[in-house]
């Protein structure tokens, strides 16, 4: 059976990819027919919680994988934007559940998603729904992490432009039932280039634009060879990996296609933003010291920062 193709917001104005008078979209006629949405991970509901007072105002969602990281950028916001209160009140508005954390600070929202495809999916699932709820408007979305380069300076920050999967395709699959749904994974450029600006503008660290490899495995799925698995040889590795570099790819991790796709088909603009740990033609290893880790963590934040601060119009 051929793939299903779904690389439109078909049910979108023809006035562009990227929403209709700002407001975020679902595309799910089933939820106008439930009596309350709960959205269950984030232990949040339409009926127990008044979601536009909670979260009508907010501009701009961060997403990563550690919820600590995610406290700590809400903490790192919240005095980057010079806010109203002690930072460190800060708390995690889905104590309730173990599966995510969300921490608030002013018009920013940051959210850990975990590891991998499905645990974002399912924390995307929920946020797009949260936003639409709230009735938020103009919102821009991005996904800080870290990643493995290929062929890139250790500590380099890549702004993807394209997320493309193990075979350099610009898509994502996903089996819907019995069919294969084939979504577009293109972020939204004009962010992408406001965001390399930025991070000119900041001079401290190289940063890059370039297509992002998206898999499903941490080990044997990138190609190293330190897992507990492997099934191919050093030669093989290194072949595959310099295919991917002629491709443009220049990072790689595990979330990036679904949250393109995702983000795409309900108007949102987004970007993923990832700083390189190691360059992966040259081993599978981390190997620095965890002050060099912690330094390289907070690059994308500081990028972000920079943009946040850029697009309210404060000083910088």
């Amino acid at each position: 059976m051929a793939p299903i193709l779904d690389s439109s917001p078909s049910n979108l104005p023809e006035r562009d990819n990227y929403g209709n008078n700002g407001f975020v979209h679902i595309k799910n006629p089933h939820l106008d027919h439930l009596p309350e949405d709960i959205l269950y991970h984030f232990d949040l509901g339409t009926k127990t919680h008044d979601l536009p007072s909670m979260f009508g105002d907010v501009k701009f969602v961060c997403v990563g994988g550690s919820p600590n990281r995610m406290r700590e950028f809400a903490v790192f916001i919240h005095e980057e934007l010079g806010l109203d209160g002690d930072s460190r009140d800060i708390t995690d508005i889905c104590a309730g559940t173990d599966r995510y954390s969300m921490y608030k600070a002013g018009p920013v929202l940051s959210i850990s998603h975990g590891m991998g495809i499905p645990s974002i999916s399912i924390m995307l699932h929920e946020l797009i729904k949260l936003l639409h709820h709230a009735k938020c408007r103009d919102v821009t979305i991005i996904r800080i992490g870290t990643s493995g380069g290929i062929g890139i300076e250790p500590g380099t920050v890549v702004i993807t432009d394209t997320a493309v999967d193990s075979f350099f395709r610009p898509q994502f699959e996903q089996v819907i039932l019995d069919k294969v749904v084939v979504r577009n994974t293109e972020l939204h450029p004009e962010l992408a280039e406001s965001l390399l600006r930025c991070s000119n503008e900041i001079n401290d660290f190289p940063t890059i634009i370039g297509h992002t490899m998206c898999t499903y495995d941490f080990y044997e799925g990138q190609g190293r060879l330190d897992g507990a698995l492997c099934s191919f040889s050093k030669e093989e590795k290194c072949e595959y990996l310099q295919r991917a570099y002629g491709a443009g790819v220049r990072n790689i991790e595990m979330e990036s296609s679904v949250f393109a796709a995702m983000c795409h088909l309900c108007g949102l603009k987004a970007a993923v933003v990832c700083v390189t740990l190691l360059d992966r033609l040259q081993g599978d290893q981390i190997t620095q010291s965890h002050a060099v880790l912690a330094e390289y963590q907070r690059r994308p934040q500081k990028l972000i920062a920079k943009f946040m601060k850029t697009q309210l119009g404060l000083s910088t």
